[in-house]
Formats: C-alpha cells, sequence, structure tokens
C-alpha cells in the first residue's frame, strides 16, 4: 500500500467535521497519515439524500453510514471540537489531540442524534409524521423546501401541501428562469406556495393546528417542517485562535490551496470556506480531493509550488422534484422534467458516493 513507506514517520492529522468533505478526506488519506476524526456522531449521513428517507425510511440504509465502515485505519473521537491551539485540537469530553496538520471542515451546525440506530428511527418517525398528516405546512422555499414538498407530493399526492417562503421567488440561489419553471411544478401537483410571508411557528395550537403568517393568513396544518437556513458550525472557533481568520458570516478565509490564510499547517474545506461558490456536496468533494492532494505533497515533504489550487466553480445546480424529475440549472440553460431526474432524482448520488467511500453502492451490512 502506498502509504507504507511512510510507516513510522507518519504526519498526526486531525480532521475536525466527519460530513460530506471530511469524511471524504479521512477515508483519501488515512494509509498516508496517522488521521483522527473528530465529529459528534458516529456517523456519515449524505445529507442530499435526508428528504427521500422522510418519505422512504429504508434508503436511509445506505445513506446513513457508520464513521468505521469506510474510516478503517483511524482514530474517531465521538465528540465536538471546542478549541484550537497551534499543537492541539481540544473536545468537549477532555480529548487532546495532537496534531502536524489540521483540517476543519465543520461545515453547518445540523442537530442530529449521536449514533446511527437513533437517526435511522428518526426517520422512521418523521415518515409516521407524514402518513398521519391530512394537511402539512412547509416552512422555507429554498432546495430543502421545494424538494420535501416535491417527495411528499409525489409520495403521497393526496396530503394537502402548503410551503411558505418569505422570499419574492423560490430558490433565489438560482436564477429565475428556474425558479419559476419550479413553481409551475408545484402548482402541479397541488402544492400551495404562499411567497413574501413568514409563519409563526408558535401561534399553533395543539388541538386545531392553526398557523398565523405575517401576511394576516391562517394555515391548517396537521404538522410542519422546518427548512429554512441552518446556520455555520463556526461559533465556536470565535473562542480559538482562528477567530481572526472568520469574516463577517463566520466562514473561514482561504487561499487558492484552501489552506486558511496566513497557516503554513491548517486547511478548511466545505462549506465551512469562504470560496465563492454554491455550496454544494459535489463541490465539497472536490474541496477534500485538492486538499488531500496538497496535504500528500506536504507531509511527504514535497514543495509548496506543487502544491494544486482550486478555481471556484460556476452556478450549477440540480433540484430533485420527486422521485423521476428535477429542475437544473448549467450555465448556459435551464431544464425541468426527466432528463434532469435521470441525473440526479433516482438513487441522488447514494450510490457514487458510497463508492467513493470504498463501499458497496447498494449493499449494506449492518
Amino acid at each position: 500500500m502506498e502509504g507504507q513507506e511512510l510507516e513510522g514517520q507518519k504526519s498526526k492529522l486531525v480532521i475536525i467535521g466527519g460530513g460530506v468533505a471530511g469524511s471524504l478526506l479521512a477515508k483519501t488519506l488515512q494509509f498516508l497519515a496517522d488521521v483522527t476524526l473528530i465529529d459528534p456522531k458516529e456517523y456519515f449521513e449524505i445529507p442530499w439524500a435526508s428528504l427521500r428517507s422522510m418519505v422512504e425510511p429504508s434508503f436511509a440504509a445506505r445513506s446513513v453510514i457508520n464513521h468505521k465502515d469506510y474510516f478503517t485505519n483511524g482514530r474517531i473521537i465521538t465528540s465536538s471540537a471546542v478549541n484550537i491551539t497551534e499543537t492541539e485540537v481540544l473536545t468537549a469530553d477532555g480529548h487532546s489531540i495532537a496534531y502536524d496538520y489540521l483540517v476543519v471542515a465543520t461545515g453547518h451546525n445540523y442537530a442530529v442524534p449521536k449514533t446511527r440506530t437513533e437517526r435511522l428511527n428518526q426517520f422512521k418517525a418523521e415518515n409516521q409524521k407524514i402518513f398521519s398528516a391530512h394537511s402539512i405546512l412547509i416552512v422555507g422555499g429554498g432546495p430543502t423546501g421545494v424538494e420535501l414538498a416535491g417527495e411528499i407530493a409525489v409520495d403521497f399526492p393526496g396530503k394537502n401541501i402548503t410551503l411558505v417562503h418569505k422570499g419574492s421567488r423560490l430558490m433565489e440561489f438560482i436564477g429565475q428562469r428556474a425558479a419559476n419553471r419550479t413553481m409551475n411544478w408545484l402548482k402541479s401537483k397541488r402544492v400551495e406556495v404562499k411567497l413574501e410571508q413568514k409563519v409563526d411557528l408558535g401561534s399553533d395550537s395543539d388541538e386545531m393546528k392553526m398557523y398565523k403568517t405575517s401576511a394576516g393568513e391562517t394555515i391548517r396544518a396537521d404538522c410542519h417542517f422546518l427548512c429554512t437556513g441552518i446556520p455555520l458550525c463556526s461559533a465556536w472557533l470565535k473562542e480559538t485562535m482562528l477567530k481572526n481568520n472568520l469574516d463577517g458570516q463566520g466562514r473561514l478565509r482561504v487561499d487558492e490551496s484552501l489552506r486558511v490564510k496566513g497557516r503554513k499547517n491548517i486547511f478548511a474545506i466545505g462549506d465551512i470556506t469562504d470560496v465563492l461558490e454554491i455550496k454544494q456536496g459535489f463541490l465539497a468533494h472536490k474541496h477534500a480531493l485538492l486538499a488531500a492532494k496538497n496535504l500528500k505533497i506536504l507531509m511527504m515533504g514535497g514543495r509548496e509550488s506543487k502544491m494544486a489550487t482550486y478555481k471556484a466553480s460556476s452556478a450549477v445546480a440540480i433540484v430533485s422534484l420527486g422521485r423521476t424529475e428535477a429542475v437544473a440549472q448549467f450555465p448556459f440553460t435551464t431544464i425541468i422534467g426527466c432528463i434532469p431526474g435521470m441525473i440526479k432524482s433516482k438513487d441522488l448520488f447514494v450510490g457514487k458516493t458510497r463508492k467513493q467511500l470504498g463501499l458497496e453502492p447498494d449493499v449494506v451490512h449492518d
């Protein structure tokens, strides 16, 4: 194995965050370095598969993966990082892990259970919530709210679905044409969309389930799902030596090699970075692979001039609309329907992501 020649002199690499970027980096470098992965949960979850898992809980069996299944040659610390020094990372449960190289890949601050079993049970509970409801309220018209509305509308066509969004159009991160086509698709599935309104989620009554909007409207729904923006998991960095490396939005400033600016041995990858591009999973994968290449060069004593540089990607987005359709925005065109659906919607790239982690695409061994 390639890394065996470094046996006995492996660099200590600490990766904070076991999401899309951190998991792939850990898998890629586990035989080239002495790798420690710090994550508050015991598993990696393919985030773009979570909405399908709510309408089809068995789908989560392949998309919720224990770290130990793909990361077989390193140390896993199931805790949160709370501080960083020049030589160590400190965790909430009292660990102090020395590093030669550090990668921050904490992404967004999702509140999820610690164990895979708990997460799978959570999907079952959410599915039962959808199944039992006659009317459903979705708050947020970004890609998460739109995809959830699509999943429910296709799998449960008899449900009354209302989507409320504070913006003037759906999914502001993509173009007007794609947003308009998405709106028309939702309406064709009998999803009621209310724009430029907010919902007071504290206004519902357990008996009546009535929600009030900022426009004075009242919405009846048996349950609701909050699909608004999730904050970055970076607040803790404000108390560390990297506090001056954060921009105004809590993102780490990185150079063209994805190193934290001004730091020789600290990288940041994924959504936590200030790279000017849409924050998407396939781009987080690109970050991880480029950082892996650069870390390998540094750990093997190579010259910094050999390090690869990252170029921000132009806006490409594919948003699933149920199981067979999607809306796709490419630099020069926007399409909706079965063609983009064939790219993403059937399997949501789950098989491809599992293969990247060295796992069988379809078979799950519990």
